[in-house]
């Protein structure tokens, strides 16, 4: 098993829409960013991006590229399963927490559950998504900004199963804690 970690903050300007996990939140601001902005999203993909040990979300999508200006992290997060599954990874779980003095999200987080769980084909139950205030402290208390937090688990596709044949191959006795 491989564990990875994300972090993401953005600024919250007038005039933009506010996308937390792929869900349209109603609010007065919304998040400065090349992309969508969507710190949720960003931080579960450099947390999965970091467990496999492919890099981030800057390398793969970079701010200078045309392509990305807009974009849904929703595409992006779903281009990240395809690096997992490509270097043999199946995504375990995901816990995140968003730092947003407001609006309140409580009503949004099912949803935004359902939409990472979505664009990453693995179970909405693998998926946990929590919500924070810093008690007005700091810029998010100061609703300057919104960060958010993730990690996530992964392991190989194989990892955790062996084959009888194989352990008889190297005389081995197949005891429970084998892994060869």
């Amino acid at each position: 098993m491989r564990v990875g970690t994300g972090y993401d903050v953005h600024r919250l300007i007038n005039g933009r829409r506010l996308i937390l996990g792929g869900v349209e939140i109603p609010h007065t601001s919304g998040l400065l960013g090349h992309s969508d902005a969507d710190v949720l999203t960003h931080a579960v993909m450099d947390a999965l991006l970091g467990a496999a040990a492919l890099g981030d979300i800057g390398m793969h999508f970079p701010d200078t590229d045309e392509q990305y200006r807009g974009i849904s992290s929703m595409k992006l997060l779903a281009r990240v399963r395809e690096l997992l599954e490509q270097a043999g990874y199946l995504i375990e779980n995901i816990d995140a927490t968003v730092i947003a003095q407001r609006p309140k999200l409580r009503p949004y987080i099912e949803a935004m559950e359902n939409r990472i769980a979505e664009a990453l084909q693995i179970e909405k139950t693998q998926v946990n998504v929590k919500a924070t205030t810093e008690e007005r402290l700091g810029f998010t208390g100061r609703e300057e900004g919104i960060c958010a937090q993730a990690v996530c688990s992964i392991s190989r596709f194989y990892e955790n199963s062996v084959l009888v044949s194989d352990s008889e191959e190297r005389n081995c006795k197949s005891c429970p804690g084998c892994r060869k």
